[in-house]
């Protein structure tokens, strides 16, 4: 069982110097605790994520980390160039001496899209089609493609990844369908929602995997992601996570209520005790958090657990009780090594 983190770097009352700054001495915490990795949302014209340019944020993450893992979960294909994220992903993976994660994806939200003039519904053949260069630019020495959308001819690769062939690959799957995508291409994914859902796409996962031909033991990550508050007392979670999951909520919803419609398959309780109840926030004093997550790995049976410790009014100082806490009394329980 690994551990990481997941952020979407959502908007507090900070001024966004001090945001950023609290939030890189988070991630400096995540690395010493021996966290696996640390992903990092995309999103755009929204309260709900501080990194739109997730290369440029995770520049600083490679410089403030010595063994974290990092990466965005995910760069959304349509709107960039593969060429340019090709040459974004070799030079993070130097700067970090081989630890980024590459996360790829087309975009949950239509509106985010529509902002810069893609249609969502041809957002999934420009996915494809840039995830195609984007491995042959991080492959090849010489970029050769004809495309409907790209066409490419004898253009030099000069930068190559440090991991070879590539950085591993992570995906966001929404339904169970997703699973065969990311078996075929050796895709890490991950997976939000209530245990019911996790649990069918590990199965799926598991079951294509082997029909593959492919080791049970080398199956790639299958994770989700949970809020997650460890204090002194569950009273003490309780009283830090119920305005702060609230803040959260708002900031994911806001695009989607301005245009008057809502996620098919990322859909969050409104309040921290239907969270609670659906299994999607463990909140409460240490003992009460590995409870918790025991029976969530169980049912589950997902390899991979992505804690969100910092969002809506979480302040620096709890985000950094809870990690230390969770690390201290929690993870053991679960990993010999921590990470």
């Amino acid at each position: 069982m690994k551990f990481g983190i997941f952020d979407h770097l959502d908007r507090n009352a900070l001024p966004m110097a001090q945001y950023y700054e609290e939030r890189l001495k988070l991630v400096e915490l995540y690395d010493r605790t021996g966290f696996h990795a640390y992903h990092v949302a995309e999103h755009h014209s929204t309260p709900l994520g501080m990194a739109p340019s997730p290369s440029v944020f995770l520049s600083a993450v490679a410089q403030r980390t010595r063994r974290l893992r990092f990466g965005p979960l995910v760069y959304i294909l349509p709107l960039y160039h593969p060429l340019r994220v090709a040459e974004e992903v070799c030079m993070l993976d130097h700067m970090s001496n081989g630890r980024l994660q590459l996360g790829v994806g087309r975009g949950v939200s239509p509106f985010e899209l529509g902002h810069f003039g893609v249609d969502a519904a041809e957002a999934p053949g420009l996915y494809f089609e840039s995830f195609e260069v984007l491995i042959k630019a991080l492959t090849q020495d010489v970029l050769n493609h004809e495309g409907q959308r790209f066409q490419f001819q004898n253009v030099p690769v000069v930068l190559r990844p440090l991991q070879q062939p590539h950085p591993p690959l992570w995906y966001g799957v929404g339904a169970p369908e997703g699973v065969d995508w990311c078996v075929a291409n050796h895709v890490n994914a991950v997976v939000n929602g209530p245990l019911e859902r996790v649990r069918a796409i590990v199965d799926r996962y598991a079951a294509r995997w082997i029909e593959a031909g492919h080791a049970p033991k080398d199956m790639p990550f299958v994770g989700t992601t949970r809020h997650i508050v460890v204090a002194e007392t569950d009273a003490q979670a309780r009283q830090i996570a119920e305005p702060a999951y609230l803040q959260w909520y708002n900031s994911f919803m806001k695009l989607w209520l301005q245009h008057g419609s809502a996620p098919q398959l990322a859909m969050f309780p409104t309040h921290l005790a239907q969270a609670q109840q659906a299994g999607v926030a463990l909140v409460g004093s240490p003992a009460t958090v590995r409870e918790l997550l025991a029976e969530q790995i169980e049912r589950s049976r997902t390899n991979y657990m992505l804690c969100r410790f910092a969002f809506g009014t979480v302040t620096l100082n709890e985000a950094q009780q809870s990690v230390e806490l969770f690390h201290r009394e929690v993870m053991p329980s679960f990993t010999s090594d921590g990470a």
